[in-house]
């Protein structure tokens, strides 16, 4: 039986599919540091008191980076290139969703409606991304190998979601309400057919190095396809919904390290 449980557990148990899936994990974060690192330095002088927030937003991400660099490790494997298909920051980036890496590589400062872009992007990225690792929390928290630095990304992310909420609703007090909709609905929209496509090329190369027959193939394709549709009709929703956090100031403090990952 096809299970989210059953598929992580062959992808953990197999060094070519771990390997890969790590890599794949690994750019991703990385990618999210580099660019959360450029919007702290280039933040307009009337919203500096984010930068902070930011800051630290980008350092977790290195560090999520760098705990899957350390899995790999543990296993003797190198990172491998990451196949452009299943890259999703570049994929989104292509899409014009967030901001751009041009922009982000130049000088100029950025301005008020890019920080609402920003956040907008980031609070429907990291609702997905937040959800992946409460999934995984609950099968694999326990796990020997993966489970402490799947609990320590869990937290982080969970963070960066209520810090998205809680700055999103005081932009929208301030005057960007109209905007931050506006975002919120073209960001949905185009994360979750980028997550179809990104997930399908996943279990392609997944299904080739655990030499999955053609039908668990289909299955999980059609799945795929399955939760693309209802995300599509009513789904996506809730990824643009705003609503004032339990934990508030969640990226108030400094990054919280985790050396066992260094």
């Amino acid at each position: 039986m096809l299970s989210a449980r059953s598929l992580f557990q062959e992808i953990v148990d197999n060094d070519d599919s771990f390997q890969l899936f790590c890599s794949i994990a690994a750019s991703g974060e990385t990618q999210g540091g580099w660019e959360n690192a450029r919007i702290a330095a280039l933040v307009p002088d009337s919203m500096r008191g984010l930068a902070p927030k930011i800051t630290r937003h980008g350092a977790d991400e290195d560090k999520h980076g760098r705990i899957f660099q350390a899995l790999l490790r543990k296993r003797g494997l190198p990172e491998v290139p990451v196949p452009p298909e299943t890259d999703y920051t570049m994929l989104l980036e292509r899409r014009g969703i967030g901001l751009a890496h041009a922009k982000l590589r130049a000088e100029e400062q950025l301005t008020e409606d890019d920080i609402v872009v920003y956040l907008a992007h980031s609070r429907v990225t990291e609702q997905r991304a937040a959800d992946q690792m409460d999934m995984l929390v609950r099968h694999f928290g326990d796990h020997p190998l993966v489970g402490r630095a799947i609990r320590v990304i869990s937290r982080d992310e969970d963070n960066h979601l209520a810090y998205c909420h809680e700055e999103l609703l005081r932009l929208a007090r301030d005057g960007h309400g109209r905007t931050i909709q506006r975002v919120l609905r073209e960001s949905a929209l185009a994360e979750i057919a980028i997550y179809r496509d990104v997930s399908l090329a996943v279990m392609a190369h997944m299904g080739r190095l655990l030499h999955w027959p053609a039908p668990k193939s289909a299955a999980l394709a059609a799945g795929i396809r399955g939760t693309y549709a209802y995300e599509r009709f009513a789904g996506w929703h809730r990824m643009i919904s705003l609503r004032l956090p339990e934990r508030r100031n969640a990226l108030g403090g400094a990054p919280t390290p985790a050396p066992e990952f260094a």
